[in-house]
This record gives structure tokens, sequence and C-alpha cells, in this order.
């Protein structure tokens, strides 16, 4: 009876320690992956001329909605601030977020500007959908510039990111909303029959879409450039089907932002890494012109995310065009698992042993290694070297440093295979030990 009450209160105490839905703990492993996810990043956005801003968690949740569409505002977790009185909310997206901070701080700053940031951002997300509610963000945003050439660095820039990542099989979609704003700004249709449309043609539902405009009284012309939006899906062929098909002004346009776009791609040797898909009616709602998704082969969800957004900025008071990426490094993480083992069991160069009561002489080694760019532990425990060896072994040592007992020299324990050797404390002391 009462191993029954402790196995309760045992079960009782776990479930009150587990997290909220949509949230994790990332042990060592998965911690050092994502470290090295976002450092490989920003060594890339360095050598490209991007410089770091950091975002703050919280926001005024009325300044914050200014840059928010519908979708992520609906999204925002929220809740008073008794300093204030005012409503304030964790960010679900950074862009709005370096948007305000070029509009409002950094205005008087010559453009173009090039900003990088990491954050983690919240989003409230259905629990049966499983959808993570932290989100880790890096990316890249680009101030100044309308051009075909600043919307194909972005892209540019991703596909290196991913190569940088040891990323094999990828491709980037890449969209024109203005294209398909064109042809859907043609129709007059209720409210709730043009979101049936939209969404159908977002699922590329093609004999879904033909039923929904079946019941509409469309020009049959323009019907058929509705049912030629979820085609439009693949390589540079895309361009030549979507210019002949469509007339509206707004169409044409996006298409030659795009060819020009693509003679960019082919500068920089990245354009098979790319497909067209002139279906996307809107990533999110501040986007106005190119949009990118990045896949990896075998993955279902994105693990980058991109696009033009040149109206953002207006709404925090000073219109500038703009550009960027994000990067959702948790996607990233689950695509390229395995091969980032080998980053994340990166060893620990040196364990010191010194079973002598003075541990002065194994600090001051440890001091002098580090120095010299070794990271190094020292056994603190009061165990036998056996013992000293099992832990340095379970905890992915490479070394472990013995002191002999006249305080002079050093035996240095490979953990892999055992093997030794003998350096005098003198050598170590002078900067001279290379393993």
């Amino acid at each position: 009876m009462e191993s029954d009450e402790k196995k309760m209160m045992t079960n009782a105490s776990r479930f009150e320690l587990t997290l909220p839905k949509g949230v994790k703990d990332f042990l060592p492993v998965n911690a050092a992956k994502i470290e090295y996810l976002r450092r490989t990043l920003h060594d890339l956005y360095d050598r490209w001329g991007y410089r770091p801003v950091i975002t703050p968690s919280l926001e005024f949740l009325d300044v914050m909605e200014r840059g928010l569409g519908a979708g992520l505002r609906n999204k925002s977790f929220k809740f008073d601030d008794r300093q204030s009185g005012r409503l304030i909310a964790f960010t679900p997206d950074c862009t709005p977020q370096v948007a305000r901070i070029v509009a409002t701080r950094m205005r008087e700053r010559p453009l173009p500007l090039r900003l990088s940031y990491d954050a983690r951002v919240l989003r409230h997300e259905e629990q049966q959908l499983g959808k993570d509610r932290e989100i880790f963000q890096s990316g890249v945003e680009l101030y100044g510039l309308k051009s075909a050439e600043s919307d194909a660095e972005m892209i540019v820039m991703a596909v290196e990111s991913l190569q940088a990542l040891g990323a094999e099989e990828f491709t980037l979609d890449i969209g024109q909303v203005e294209f398909s704003r064109g042809i859907m700004e043609q129709l007059s249709l209720p409210a709730q029959q043009m979101q049936q449309i939209q969404e159908t043609i977002e699922r590329k539902d093609l004999s879904g879409l033909r039923e929904l405009l079946a019941k509409t009284d469309l020009d049959p012309e323009l019907s058929e450039q509705i049912l030629l939006l979820p085609r439009l899906f693949g390589g540079r062929e895309v361009l030549d089907r979507a210019e002949v098909a469509v007339s509206n002004k707004r169409s044409r346009e996006a298409i030659a932002n795009l060819r020009a776009v693509l003679e960019t791609l082919e500068v920089y040797g990245v354009e098979e890494s790319v497909t067209f898909d002139l279906g996307v009616l809107c990533n999110l709602e501040y986007h106005t012109g190119i949009t990118f998704d990045g896949y990896l082969s075998g993955v279902g969800q994105a693990v980058c995310s991109g696009g033009r957004y040149d109206n953002l900025t207006a709404a925090f008071g000073e219109p500038i065009p703009a550009t960027g990426f994000t990067f959702n490094l948790l996607n990233l993480l689950f695509a390229l698992d395995q091969k980032l083992d080998e980053v994340a069991l990166k060893r620990t160069d040196i364990l010191i042993f010194q079973p002598d009561d003075d541990k002065s002489t194994a600090q001051r080694l440890a001091q002098t290694l580090r120095r010299q760019g070794y990271s190094v532990a020292r056994d603190m425990l009061k165990r036998d070297l056996e013992q000293t060896l099992d832990y340095a072994t379970k905890m992915n040592y490479r070394f472990v440093m013995l002191i002999g007992p006249d305080n002079k020299s050093v035996t240095l324990r490979t953990v892999s295979d055992g093997s030794e050797q003998t350096i005098t404390i003198a050598a170590i002391l002078a900067g001279r030990f290379d393993v």
C-alpha cells in the first residue's frame, strides 16, 4: 500500500514538472546542434555584410499589431502590464519588430541597411496540430532597395546558407504574390466565395476549384486563368506559360520581376536550386512581391521562408522598401538531425586528475591550457583514477591528464584508445604542448 502511494506521488510530481504543449527543453546534444546552426548562419550573414540587431521579447500590443496581419495577430500571447496599464505581448514574428526598429530608431541612418537577428518568438497554435509554439528564428532584412537584385540576394543567401549547413538535396520554391493578385483583383465575388477559391488554390485542389468556378458567372477566359494558378509550378518554363496566359499589367510586371531575379541567380550559379510556384497567393499578409520557401528532401515543413514587404515600415511611420528571409532553427534541426551528430558530440579536450589534497598544480595547469585555447575541466570529486576515466568516457573527453606525485610531470591518457604519453609540467607552462 505504501509503495502504491509513493508511485502515485512520483507520478503526480512528474506531471507537475511537465512543460506546456508546444515548448521544449533542449539537452546538451540538441542544444549544441542549435548553436552550430546559429553560428554557421551568422558567419554567412557576416560575409554578406549584415550586422546584428537584438529585438525585445515583449512589445506593447497596439504598437506591435501595426505590423502584423490578422493571421499573426490572432496568434499573439497577450497580457496586462501592471507597470504601464497597457496590454503587452510576446512577439509572434521578428520581421515586424525589425521594421519598427528601422522606422523609428534607425531612420537617420544611410540606406541600404543590412541587418541580421536571432530570436525566439511565441505563437498560439492549435494543440491538435502538434506545432511548436516557441519558434527559434534566425534571419536577415535588407532595407532601402527595391530591385530584382536585392530580391535575388535573399535567395542566393538562403541557398548558400543551406549549403554551408551541409544540406544536400533542397529546393527554394519562389512565388510572386503580385502575379496572383493581378488575376484575383479582377473577380467581383462575395467575400465568402473569394475565400473558398483562395483556399482551394493554396491547396492546389484543381477539381475542387473547377467546381467552385462552375458556380460563378465569371468570364471563361478569367476562369481559365484562375484554373491555371495551381498548375503553375516547376522550372523556368512556368514563366513562359504564365506570360502567355495573362494580359493584366500587374501580373505581367510580376513575371518580368521573376525573370530579372532569375538572371541574377544564374550569375551566382544557384538557378538549379529553385523552382517557381505562381499559385502562391500570400505567405504572410505583409508580403508585396517575391516570396520563397526552402524545403529539404523528405521533409514536409519549410526550413526557411522570405520575401518582399515594401509597406511594412510605413505602419511605423517611415515607408522603406524591404526584403528578407528567416530560418526556423527547429525545422532545420529536425531536417538535418543526423548530419549534425558530429558537431553535437564535440569533445572537451582535457579532464585533469590530481589525487593529492593540494590542487594548486592542477588549477595552474588548467588556467594555462585554457589560455592556450584548450577546453579543460578539473575533476573535483574525490574518486580514484578508474572512476575518473569512466566519467571521461561517458562525458566525451579526449584526454585525462594525471598529475604525477612529484608535481613535475603529467601522464596524458587518450580516452578513446588508452594510449599514454608523459609530458613535463614545465613544458606545458612554457607553451610547448600540442595535442
